[in-house]
């Protein structure tokens, strides 16, 4: 029997199915609409680096035939094969999705699906309606995505842009096909009028249109083939996908040779000086050969060593232009990945709340933005829980998030590491906890050590299916455990729940280590089998 998936769930492959020769297939209609159904196949990075494994219209199967379009069957509007122990070890995804071929929004589809078939049986279906979405023109359906083990997870993401931007947000460029020039034609000599044709003899039928052969259905698995239904042209231009390949400039002439021109200035990005490279983070980039270095970013440079073409007192190292706002602040755009917990960057997490249903609690003051209906309600421990937290120090204040949008949440430059759980554990001092999935389960736990005041510390274990957010200042080692594994207790951010905890025989009291406050330092001695660790921040709370 085939489970009913929701958007943002997921399952290993493994738990569906034995088989890794799979069917997929994607139903997704509209009045007067056409689509695009394609598949990714998506290196560790999340980016089209080999054009090869980008599966459409005018690509339908990988070198290997790991990944094969199969067409419109089976009552679908597009299907795929797929065999996952084929697939090069260089992917890492297979991102399944739609995009309007024409005018359209992705609101205006009817109830749609994408499924997975194995021998001939469905084992999985994430059924999807237009109502959950507005303006967008793709949609990303469905990933498989490797991690450890093939795994499956429903998406449902709607994207602006078609197919174009898609490929452009994956990595990917489109190059579109130059017309040919037209050949000149040459001036007509003197001539007569044509004589008129005869006509056609009286009665000849038109000949009839070529049959065309019908195709073979795959004999892999596929479900088997309702009653026949018109189809709708699935395509109307043909689009060339290339990765994006740095072009090599045409090598230069000597310096002081003739012919010797200097570079023309690039377009920079924002903060760049015109004309040079990417510089490395942090430091200026030098000055071209022959030429005395800018001056710092903001400040004029001295008359005479502007560079050429340049109006002197312009500041050196501000964008060429013409660049533009968008140009200026495109690094900084919004990063949409389709996954419920998505990091912008280093020191900001974002949170789709439409997927996975449950809502999700975070520290009271960490929302720095939102978009959608969102609701935040206080989330109170209780008595007992605001007892609890009183008496261990792990009292945290947090905020429930709910609805239909996006949150963005972030506290103080902290760095965030969004850790996944899919039924284990993990302890977490409550000073690092910045947000987590509802679904999780919390409680406080005790661990015991001998010459303590109120002869314990404390930390919070989460367990479950769901994603936990830890925040740390700067960036944080993971280690193994192993029996000679010490730590200061302050500078531990989280451990795995299997490991053993103990206080060292060199005993040093701290502040906030525990409830009433001495000022010292306590170290922990951690044990455990192999695969036990321990993470640590470069820094003492």
């Amino acid at each position: 029997m085939a489970r009913e998936f929701q958007r943002g769930h997921k399952a290993k492959i493994s738990d569906l199915t034995p088989g890794t020769d799979l069917y997929v297939g994607v139903q997704i209609a509209a009045p007067g609409l056409t689509f695009d159904i394609s598949c990714f196949g998506l290196d560790a990075d999340e980016q089209l680096s080999d054009d090869r494994y980008f599966i459409f219209f005018n690509q339908p199967k990988s070198p290997e035939e790991s990944i094969q379009l199969l067409g419109a069957q089976s009552g679908d509007t597009e299907s795929f094969r797929v065999t996952l122990d084929r697939i090069p070890a260089t992917i890492h995804k297979l991102s399944f999705t739609a995009t309007l071929d024409g005018a359209g929004q992705m609101s205006q589809v009817g109830p749609g699906y994408i499924r997975i078939v194995a021998g001939g049986e469905e084992v999985v279906r994430y059924a999807f309606t237009g109502s959950e979405f507005t303006t967008e023109r793709a949609v990303m359906l469905g990933d498989f995505y490797l991690k450890d083990v093939w795994r499956f997870a429903a998406v449902g993401q709607g994207f602006d842009g078609g197919l174009d931007a898609l490929l452009r947000n994956f990595g990917g460029e489109v190059a579109e096909e130059e017309e040919a020039p037209a050949a000149p034609q040459a001036a007509p000599g003197f001539a007569p009028p044509a004589q008129a044709t005869a006509p056609p003899a009286f009665g000849a039928p038109p000949a009839p249109p070529a049959p065309q052969a019908p195709q073979p259905a795959p004999s892999f698995g596929a479900p088997p083939a309702p009653a026949p239904a018109p189809q709708q042209p699935m395509h109307a231009a043909p689009t060339i996908a290339a990765p994006l390949t740095p072009q090599a400039p045409p090598a230069p002439a000597p310096y002081g040779q003739p012919g010797h021109q200097p570079p023309p200035p690039s377009q920079p990005q924002f903060g760049q000086v015109p004309g040079q490279g990417t510089p490395p983070y942090g430091q200026p980039a030098p000055a071209p050969y022959g030429q005395p270095a800018p001056a710092p970013y903001g400040q004029p440079a001295p008359f005479g060593q502007q560079p050429p073409g340049a109006p002197q007192g312009v500041p050196q190292g501000a964008p060429a232009a013409g660049a533009g706002l968008h140009a200026a602040l495109q690094l900084y755009k919004e990063t949409p990945t389709g996954q419920r917990w998505t990091p912008q960057n280093k020191q900001l997490m974002r949170v789709d709340l439409t997927m996975g249903g449950a809502g999700v609690l975070a520290r009271q003051g960490s929302m720095v933005m939102y978009q959608g209906k969102v609701d935040f309600g206080y989330k109170g421990a209780g008595f007992v829980g605001r007892a609890v937290g009183n008496a261990t120090g792990q009292e945290m204040q947090l905020m429930r998030c709910s609805g239909r949008g996006q949150v963005f949440l972030a506290e103080e430059g902290s760095y965030l590491h969004p850790i996944e759980l899919q039924g284990d554990a993990i302890c977490v001092s409550a000073e690092s906890v910045l947000a987590f999935d509802e679904s999780l389960q919390y409680e406080v736990r005790r661990v015991d050590g001998h010459g303590i005041p109120g002869g314990a510390l404390f930390t919070m274990q989460f367990q479950g299916t769901g994603t936990v957010i830890i925040k740390t200042h700067g960036t944080p080692v993971v280690l193994p455990v192993t029996p000679t594994t010490f730590a200061d207790c302050n500078a531990v951010v989280a451990w795995s729940a299997a490991s053993q905890v103990i206080v060292s025989s060199q005993v040093r009291l701290r502040r906030n280590a525990y409830p009433g406050h001495s000022g010292e330092t306590v170290n922990l001695q951690f044990r455990g089998a192999p695969g036990n660790f321990i993470v640590v921040q470069p820094y003492e709370v």
